[in-house]
């Protein structure tokens, strides 16, 4: 478990940085747009493949957080116990097998953006559109990781308490 704590850790670190640059590079741009009336679509597709990266992969290191989305004014008031409860169905229910869906999904949808060597459609914009792609599949992989930790960690504590 503390290995997919770590992988979580260190996928969560890498978006935090990517978000870092994104918010350099939006400045950058905004800076150049309305400053000097320049602008590049290869900029404005970077943000948007920047902002991709930061929410993909930012979702396991969510769920690892408990920074996900959850109605916590009704849940803070449930015993740990049911918490815990509340939080093994959840993920079993839904979590797991949305993310299997979207892996399943997702699959083909990325093969032929491989196979087709998939760039942007505009003039000026970025090539390996591919590769943006293939962050839906290794993202919900995370997800799924992380889920079956959330699982294990809150069996465990729910037996610890019985």
């Amino acid at each position: 478990m503390k290995f997919i704590d770590k992988v979580t850790d260190l996928v969560g670190i890498f978006s935090a940085f990517v978000l870092a640059v994104l918010v350099l590079l939006v400045v950058y741009d905004a800076t150049a747009r309305y400053l000097f009336s320049t602008g590049s679509v290869a900029l404005q597709e970077l943000e948007w493949h920047l902002f991709d990266i930061v929410i993909m992969l930012g979702i396991a290191y969510a769920l690892k957080e408990g920074a996900h989305v959850r109605v916590d004014i009704f849940y803070d008031r449930f015993s740990k116990r049911m918490q815990h409860i509340i939080d093994i169905i959840t993920i079993v229910l839904f979590v797991l097998p949305v993310s299997f869906l979207i892996i399943y999904v997702s699959y083909d949808f990325v093969l032929m953006s491989f196979e087709q060597l998939e760039r942007s459609s505009d003039a000026g914009g970025l090539p390996f559109r591919f590769l943006i792609k293939s962050l839906i599949p290794l993202a919900f992989a995370f997800v799924v990781l992380q889920a079956l930790r959330e699982v294990i960690g809150s069996y465990t504590k729910l037996k610890a308490q019985s």
